[in-house]
């Protein structure tokens, strides 16, 4: 991770902690398992990745807000699922190039690995953007990129904002890296005819 440590190979055995720990592990196996049925059941695309969303917001807790961004065939970020962002923010950072330099998806989407930033005010990556999360009372941010399971190409990124000076927990990196390989295998299965385009 730029920043800070690399997330653990994942099989489907996620459990290496306390006993709430292994709770909140069993609520993500059971969230990747049900958008792998949906995958399997051509589901809307969207409705795949606000499921995925929900789980790591669930898992972060104390207000955070997740977001999945994807590549589009210009290989520009645009929105996937970001349930609790406001438009105008969605509007204000659509069509971001990836950049290792650039705040913490396009970073992430650019590098192919987890970027952390602990505090916008700390960090220069968000020099031109740090106005928009500091706007709706995020603090800081880590973002894990989303890659194909079939060639390790980039997809896209599974952020998340935090309302603390914060990095993510061992916990939270494995989590979030099943729900993004979940949110990849959608992604390439196309999931429905109609929902392979990103949402406008």
């Amino acid at each position: 991770m730029v920043g800070s440590h690399t997330p653990p190979p994942m099989g489907r055995n996620l459990h290496t902690g306390s006993p709430d720990e292994e709770d909140d592990l069993d609520a993500i196996e059971d969230v990747c398992s049900r958008a792998e049925r949906m995958t399997e059941e051509r589901a809307p695309l969207h409705e795949i990745l606000t499921c995925l969303v929900a789980a790591a917001e669930a898992l972060a807790g104390s207000g955070s807000v997740s977001s999945v961004l994807l590549l589009d065939a210009d290989g520009l970020l645009r929105n996937g699922a970001s349930p609790n962002l406001p438009r105008d923010y969605l509007d204000a950072i659509d069509r971001l190039r990836p950049d290792a330099n650039v705040g913490t998806c396009a970073a992430a989407a650019a590098t192919g690995a987890p970027v952390v930033t602990r505090s916008f005010l700390a960090d220069g990556k968000w020099a031109e953007l740090r106005h928009l999360p500091l706007s709706l009372g995020f603090a800081g941010a880590w973002s894990m990129p989303i890659k194909s399971e079939q060639d390790g190409r980039i997809l896209g990124t599974f952020g998340t904002y935090f309302r603390d000076e914060r990095e993510p927990s061992l916990r939270e990196m494995t989590a979030v890296h099943a729900l993004a390989s979940a949110a990849a295998r959608a992604v390439e299965a196309g999931a429905s005819e109609q929902e392979t385009r990103l949402p406008n």
